[in-house]
C-alpha cells in the first residue's frame, strides 16, 4: 500500500539506524510528542535499537491521558442523569474516574453511547428531542475541527438539546511547559504529524527559536520515526534548532486553513488543566460566546468533590517525560489494562498501554507513588484539579 508499505521497509530502517549510529557523538534526549508515535516506538523496539547515546522519552501526546480526573468524574455525573444521553468515542469508556468509569456506568444503567463522529451525537439529539445529548469532546487540534462542525451544525438545526463537554487541549503550550521546567532534559522533539496536518507548525518555529531546540514534524510508521530521529540528531550535532517536516506527504506549514477557520469560529483559547501536570495557560479550547449555550459544563455544573489521583499512579511524571511506565512500581502488577490506576494504561495512545502490550515489566527500584514522582515537578505547575486520536 503506497505511503505505508515503504515506511515499514526493513532494509531502509536498518540503513537509517546505521546512519544515526554514525552521526551521534554525544548523549541526546529526544521526546516524541504524539501517543501514536510512542506506540510504534515501543511496539517495534525502536528505543531499544537506537545507540545508547540517544534516549527517547515520551511526552503528553495522548489526549485521553491528559484529560483530568475531575473532567472524567464530571462526565460520569452527566451520564448518570436520567435526562442525559452521553455520547463519546470508545477510547474514553475505560478511562478511570475517581471511583468508576463510563463503561461500568453504562452497565449500571447510564445511557452512554459510543459514536464514531461528533455528527453522530448531533443525529442522536435530533432523534431524541426529549433528552439532552452531551458529546464528550476530547482531543488535541486534530479532532477540534469535527467537534466545532458538530456544534455549528447543532446550532444551524436549532437543536437546544445538544451540548458538548469540552476538554480540548493544545500541543505547543505543553511543549513550552516541559522546556521551562527546571527538571527538563528534552533537547529535541519529534513533532506530532497529525496535529500539524490541521494546525500547521508556525507555532513550533517560535518554540525552536526561543528555546534552541530542534523540532522535526514526524509521521507514525517505523521509517518515519527513524528519519525524524536522524534529522533531529543531525541538527543537535550541528548546533542547529529549526523546524523540519519529515511528514511532508500530509503536513504543511499552514496546516489545513479550512479546518483552522471552523475551529477559530467556534472555539477560543483558554487555560486548561492537564492530568497529573496542572493548569497550563492558554493550553485549551472553550466555546466562544456565540456558542456558549452548547457548553455542557455551564448547563450542568459539576456537583461532586474534587479527588486526587491514585497515590500509586505516576501518570504526571510519565506525561512530562520524567519517568517511563516501567519505572512505576505498580506497572503490570497493581496497574493493568483490566484494573488501571490511570488513563495511560487504557488509552490506545497511552505510554503505559504501549509498554504493557510490548511485554515490558517494572524495573527494580521503580517509583513507588505519585508523591515521589511529583516531587520533581516545577512548583508553578501545581496539581490538576481533582488530581485525550489527538
Amino acid at each position: 500500500m503506497k505511503y505505508l508499505d515503504e515506511y515499514h521497509d526493513d532494509h531502509v530502517a536498518r540503513g537509517l539506524l546505521e546512519q544515526i549510529d554514525a552521526t551521534v557523538t554525544r548523549p541526546w534526549t529526544i521526546m516524541e510528542v504524539c501517543g501514536g508515535q510512542t506506540h510504534t516506538i515501543v511496539r517495534e523496539g525502536i528505543d531499544q535499537l537506537l545507540p545508547d547515546l540517544i534516549e527517547l522519552v515520551h511526552g503528553p501526546g495522548c489526549p485521553v491521558c491528559v484529560t483530568p480526573l475531575a473532567v472524567i468524574d464530571h462526565a460520569l455525573e452527566l451520564a448518570r442523569r436520567p435526562e442525559v444521553v452521553l455520547c463519546s468515542f470508545g477510547d474514553m469508556l475505560r478511562v478511570p474516574g475517581s471511583t468508576d468509569d463510563l463503561l461500568r456506568a453504562r452497565a449500571g444503567g447510564a445511557d452512554v453511547r459510543v459514536v464514531y463522529s461528533p455528527l453522530d451525537a448531533v443525529r442522536v439529539a435530533a432523534e431524541n428531542p426529549d433528552r439532552t445529548v452531551v458529546f464528550f469532546a476530547v482531543g488535541f487540534e486534530t479532532t477540534a475541527p469535527a467537534n466545532a462542525l458538530a456544534v455549528r451544525h447543532a446550532r444551524d438545526l436549532g437543536l437546544t438539546n445538544f451540548c458538548a463537554l469540552v476538554a480540548h487541549v493544545l500541543v505547543p503550550p505543553a511543549m513550552t511547559a516541559i522546556l521551562t521546567s527546571p527538571a527538563n532534559r528534552v533537547q529535541a522533539f519529534l513533532g506530532p504529524g497529525h496535529v500539524c496536518t490541521v494546525a500547521g507548525w508556525a507555532d513550533y518555529e517560535v518554540i525552536a527559536r526561543d528555546f534552541g531546540v530542534p523540532i522535526v514534524i514526524t509521521g507514525f510508521e517505523p521509517v518515519d520515526l527513524l528519519e525524524g530521529i536522524l534529522a533531529a540528531v543531525i541538527q543537535l550535532e550541528q548546533g542547529r534548532h529549526e523546524v523540519e517536516n519529515q511528514y511532508a506527504r500530509a503536513a504543511r506549514r499552514d496546516g489545513n486553513p479550512t479546518a483552522r477557520d471552523v475551529v477559530d469560529e467556534v472555539f477560543e483559547p483558554c487555560d486548561r488543566a492537564w492530568r497529573g501536570i496542572g493548569v497550563l495557560p492558554a493550553s485549551g479550547l472553550r466555546l466562544r460566546p456565540d456558542f456558549v449555550s452548547f457548553d455542557a459544563a455551564l448547563r450542568f455544573p459539576r456537583l461532586g468533590p474534587e479527588v486526587d489521583e491514585h497515590e500509586q499512579c505516576i501518570a504526571g511524571a510519565v506525561l512530562q517525560g520524567r519517568a517511563k511506565p516501567d519505572e512505576c512500581a505498580a506497572f503490570g502488577i497493581d496497574c493493568t489494562p483490566e484494573h488501571p490506576l490511570g488513563a495511560p494504561m487504557v488509552s490506545s495512545e497511552g505510554a503505559c498501554a504501549a509498554y504493557f502490550a510490548a511485554g515490558r515489566v517494572a524495573r527494580v527500584g521503580a517509583i513507588g507513588s505519585a508523591t515521589s514522582a511529583a516531587s520533581a515537578m516545577p512548583a508553578t505547575s501545581g496539581r490538576a484539579p481533582g488530581g485525550i486520536d489527538g
